[in-house]
């Protein structure tokens, strides 16, 4: 059989896309994606990414408010994200949410809305997507918090994920799912690198953060696509001494067991 991969989070509902996501499809089906996760920055977004997973059955998507958009909520996002949840099989996770210090600083905004999809997931059973940058350690705080106060660990992913070896550990020891991007590629990307050799393998997820993150060979290209995630599997299956077909199946069995879809 040829070789499946799946890329856990990608945004084709961009711009960028418009002209051409016919001939993208195309490239991804044949570089082997058989399933791709659509990561939603804020809910307004969900009609527009609902449409394109009603194209393309391969496509399962989530629904969220990102930490760089925390502004936007309101008292009735909550209520909205549940709705929308729940309108559609398709949905697969919450998210990407989390906290970002490195283009913001309104940390108890950030925080206040994390807790609050955080609590959303708990209800509707659904993992998170989580965006985490230059926050490693205040990320770490609040999931041991929520440990502590809900008797369960929070379940998802640490997506695209930068940190260093000690905190991807942080992140495995509370049972999340690390995400490695493009960022893999990169030659001077050390921490990365090292972190790709720690992680578990029932653990490991790969992603293109499409259009963002072009890979090594293609960082000259501006927009990313998700056939380029072979080159993520790749550069991970080379870091971690074992054939690129060997991360592409156990990253395939890992997205499916994770976001509950099959492929």
């Amino acid at each position: 059989m040829a070789m499946q991969l799946i890329d856990s989070h990608v945004h084709l509902n961009f711009d960028v896309f418009e002209p051409d996501l016919a001939a993208v499809r195309s490239r991804w089906q044949d570089a082997g994606v058989v399933h791709l996760v659509h990561s939603c920055v804020e809910p307004k977004e969900f009609a527009q990414i609902q449409a394109l997973a009603a194209q393309f059955p391969e496509l399962s998507f989530a629904v969220g408010l990102h930490p760089l958009d925390a502004e936007k909520w309101t008292p009735d996002t909550a209520s909205e994200i549940v709705a929308l949840a729940g309108s559609d099989s398709k949905v697969v996770a919450l998210g990407e949410m989390g906290l970002d210090f490195y283009k913001a600083d309104n940390e108890a905004q950030q925080r206040m809305v994390f807790e609050a999809q955080l609590a959303i997931a708990s209800q509707l059973s659904l993992p998170v997507i989580i965006h985490c940058r230059d926050a490693a350690e205040r990320m770490r705080e609040i999931l041991l918090a929520w440990k502590e106060r809900e008797g369960e660990k929070a379940r998802g992913v640490m997506h695209c994920w930068g940190g260093t070896p000690e905190e991807t550990q942080w992140f495995l020891d509370l049972g999340f799912y690390i995400s490695f991007s493009g960022t893999v590629t990169f030659k001077n990307a050390k921490q990365i690198h090292e972190s790709a050799q720690i992680v578990k393998s029932d653990r490991l997820l790969i992603e293109t953060d499409c259009p963002f993150l072009s890979p090594v060979p293609k960082r000259n290209q501006r927009r990313n696509e998700p056939a380029y995630v072979q080159y993520v599997a790749q550069a991970v299956a080379h870091l971690r001494g074992v054939t690129t077909e060997a991360i592409a199946a156990q990253t395939t069995q890992n997205a499916c067991k994770l976001f509950g879809f099959s492929v």
